[in-house]
């Protein structure tokens, strides 16, 4: 419960995946929660879970909608303040995932509003609430620097997020700014993504935790990670 020197998280898309999974663990290791998710069901259920360990608040909403993301900035001045805010909540696109030339450009430029400019969005809301040297973590993906086939739309809309990343850690040396590809997971996204295939040989979100955790309690400098090369604090 809280105390003078307990630090306080903003996760988005934290009821299910990867973001459950990490949320789980700030909250075990006694971390305050503000979490968010589209799904309200959901959303309380992760809050209750987590309530176990630590003090939630729980704000199911869309982080498209400005609104909404001013209603998570207003939980972050109402908690004291932000140590760290992940922005883990995205959308694959269309699925199957279509080659580019036959991308529908209506869904293209939904994937972009919601993984580019709603993060951004997210952060612009939350910098008055930022702590003195906070943590920004943005979840990207190899398909932002790596050419899949069928990855196109969401894989640009990583690449641009990785961008606008190394330009926010350049612009703000007083924070730390990760950018991180947490690797193949079993989730459903990564589900939607295959539809009808089996995903099962994929690691569960939680073996990526580790990583995550060594750069939110840590000290490494801002920069682009692979979730499985951080070295894992003792």
């Amino acid at each position: 419960m809280p105390t003078t020197t307990q630090k306080t998280a903003l996760i988005t898309g934290a009821s299910r995946g990867l973001g459950l999974a990490l949320a789980e663990a700030l909250a075990r290791n006694g971390w305050r929660l503000i979490v968010n998710a589209r799904g309200a069901g959901a959303l309380d259920q992760a809050a209750a879970a987590f309530s176990r360990w630590t003090d939630v608040t729980a704000i199911p909403g869309d982080i498209a909608d400005a609104v909404h993301r001013r209603d998570l900035a207003r939980a972050a001045t109402a908690t004291g303040g932000l140590d760290a805010v992940i922005n883990n909540a995205g959308t694959l696109g269309t699925s199957p995932l279509p080659p580019l030339l036959d991308y529908p450009l209506d869904t293209l430029l939904e994937v972009f509003r919601v993984n580019v400019v709603a993060q951004l969005g997210v952060l612009q809301a939350a910098r008055e609430t930022l702590k003195p040297g906070a943590v920004i973590m943005n979840i990207t993906s190899d398909a932002g620097v790596e050419a899949y086939e069928g990855w196109g739309g969401y894989g640009a809309s990583k690449a641009a997020l990785e961008q606008l990343s190394n330009v926010l850690a350049a612009e703000n040396p007083s924070l730390r700014v990760y950018w991180v590809d947490p690797g193949d997971m079993q989730t459903q996204m990564h589900q939607d993504a295959f539809p009808g295939e089996d995903i099962s040989d994929r690691p569960l979100p939680e073996e990526s935790v580790p990583g995550l955790l060594a750069l939110l309690e840590g000290a490494l400098p801002s920069g682009r990670y692979q979730a499985s090369a951080v070295p894992v604090l003792a």
